[in-house]
């Protein structure tokens, strides 16, 4: 499980985002749904130990997770924690296997990387190289590196953005199916695909914004 509290990002220009508590649940999934800048990938981001946020907590598991060092956040993000980015993180100049073999420097056992490429519909492009690949398709690969560990906690920030609708849907179910038991939460501002998750958060509603003046006084 993972709960926030109080959770506050203050950013160098002053600009804040404050968070109402939030409570994801093991075997769930969950769309946080709103519009560009609306706070979605900067909450991700909190989640995952990325940035640590000016005031309030993060919890996993009754754990004081943003409490950790930055080693300790790197760590438990390495062995729990699949996380797709917007910009893919791939290395443009290896092919597909390479990209995601690179994971058992990490200890991660990539048995069943071909039924995964499969499934989302790459394995044809398992030895190209990553330069050689269309948007959505770096994207699969990207989902295909994080779901291959097994994460108990799923993290996908615009997973369908680079897709067609058909393929994007196909992708959510996916990630639904390698999240059972775990947690996904995943970034969107398709409300097509909202249906797909267990629970739909609007981050217009969650998400509040306050200026420089206004952070400062209310820090």
């Amino acid at each position: 499980m993972i709960t926030t509290k109080d959770l506050m990002m203050q950013f160098p220009d002053g600009t804040a985002i404050r968070y109402d508590d939030l409570c994801f649940e093991d075997g769930r999934s969950y769309a946080l749904l709103g519009a560009s800048g609306c706070g979605k990938s900067t909450l991700l981001n909190l989640l995952a130990g990325v940035l640590t946020p000016t005031s309030g907590a993060v919890e996993i598991d009754g754990q004081a997770a943003s409490q950790w060092n930055q080693k300790e956040k790197d760590a438990f993000r390495i062995r729990r924690i699949g996380y797709v980015l917007q910009d893919f993180k791939l290395l443009e100049d290896m092919t597909v296997a390479d990209n995601i073999g690179l994971l058992r420097l990490e200890g991660v056992d990539i048995g069943g990387m071909d039924a995964l490429l499969d499934a989302l519909g790459i394995l044809k492009l398992k030895r190209r190289r990553v330069r050689r690949l269309s948007g959505g398709e770096k994207q699969r690969v990207a989902i295909a590196r994080a779901l291959i560990k097994k994460p108990s906690i799923i993290l996908a920030d615009e997973p369908t953005g680079s897709l067609n609708f058909e393929t994007g849907d196909a992708v959510v179910r996916q990630l639904i199916e390698n999240a059972a038991g775990g947690t996904l939460i995943a970034v969107t501002h398709d409300d097509r695909l909202a249906p797909r998750f267990d629970e739909v958060i609007d981050m217009n509603a969650i998400a509040h914004f306050d200026s420089g003046r206004e952070a400062a006084a209310n820090a």
